[in-house]
């Protein structure tokens, strides 16, 4: 991968997390004001993220010496995320959603590791806890409705599915490729849908906009621009920057939807995020310790 210039890398950071958060809050208006059902949503999201992704890669020039086409596996994932994603908005406020999602695709890419044999450090034990207490706090009643329980075991399986999905994407050669075919191997398991599409499909105008600018803009061009970003970034700044995607979502759910930011709510946020930072801190840490060290 090419390292693009600073203001390339920081422009690029910038407009991928703003896609980002937005995938949260499109998904939102649009699942929360009914103006479509969670599976065409889906199945929208991603045939404009395969169509998008397709365009882009079909203009970029070929080096031929890459010549990756992703895995069903990576496909299975992205599905598995893009549809519990879907179906846990129409039950969970924005920056909550966006909140819990991230919090377990972190959680669950720490908890694959550790069942691979990586130890444990002291500081990502502590981060974990933290994080866990705040979740615990989310879903405690406050003076804000209660969260859906369904919402955010959807949303959990939601994050989990991503966490796998971007550790099986590791040491790709060309992740925007992969990403591209992936996109496509997603849409045959869009037949698992097909009891809610045929019975629940309700689709408007507004809310057909809302999932296209979901795939094309949000996902396949923000996954894009996100993978220029990376030529400048480190792997631990990549990481500690996507802390600021639930902020955003929980701003723009405020901003577009009317959604309040609780007190709860930014305890919450404080603890899940401050765990996942010190979590990425203190496995960074050990992995140039571990470097030094021969």
């Amino acid at each position: 991968m090419n390292k693009a210039s600073p203001v390339t890398t920081w422009l690029a950071t910038v407009v991928a997390l703003i896609a980002f958060a937005g995938n949260s809050v499109l998904c939102r208006l649009a699942l929360g004001e009914s103006q479509i059902d969670a599976a065409s949503f889906t199945a929208v999201r991603l045939l404009a993220g395969a169509v998008t992704l397709a365009i882009l890669l079909s203009l970029r020039p070929s080096s031929g010496k890459v010549q990756s086409k992703g895995s069903w596996w990576s496909g299975l994932m992205l599905f598995s995320y893009a549809a519990c994603f879907s179906f846990a908005y129409l039950y969970l406020d924005t920056g909550i959603g966006a909140l819990i999602l991230f919090a377990a695709v972190q959680l669950s890419m720490v908890g694959i590791s550790i069942v691979k044999g990586a130890r444990l450090r002291l500081g990502e034990l502590a981060g974990i806890v933290l994080a866990f207490c705040g979740l615990i706090i989310l879903l405690a009643p406050s003076e804000q409705a209660s969260v859906s329980v369904l919402g955010f075991i959807l949303m959990v399986v939601a994050g989990c599915a991503w966490g796998i999905y971007t550790l099986n994407g590791r040491g790709s050669l060309s992740p925007s490729r992969d990403t591209c075919f992936n996109f496509w191997r997603s849409l045959p398991f869009l037949v698992v849908l097909l009891p809610w599409l045929v019975t629940q499909s309700a689709l408007s105008t507004y809310g057909l906009l809302l999932a296209l600018s979901s795939g094309a803009l949000a996902s396949g061009l923000g996954y894009w621009i996100w993978y220029i970003a990376l030529g400048g970034l480190s792997a631990s700044q990549a990481a500690v920057l996507q802390l600021l995607v639930p902020l955003i979502a929980a701003l723009g759910g405020w901003a577009f939807a009317s959604e309040p930011l609780g007190f709860s709510f930014m305890l919450s946020a404080g603890l899940v995020l401050g765990g996942i930072l010190l979590t990425i801190y203190s496995r960074q840490r050990g992995l140039k310790a571990a470097v030094q060290g021969g």
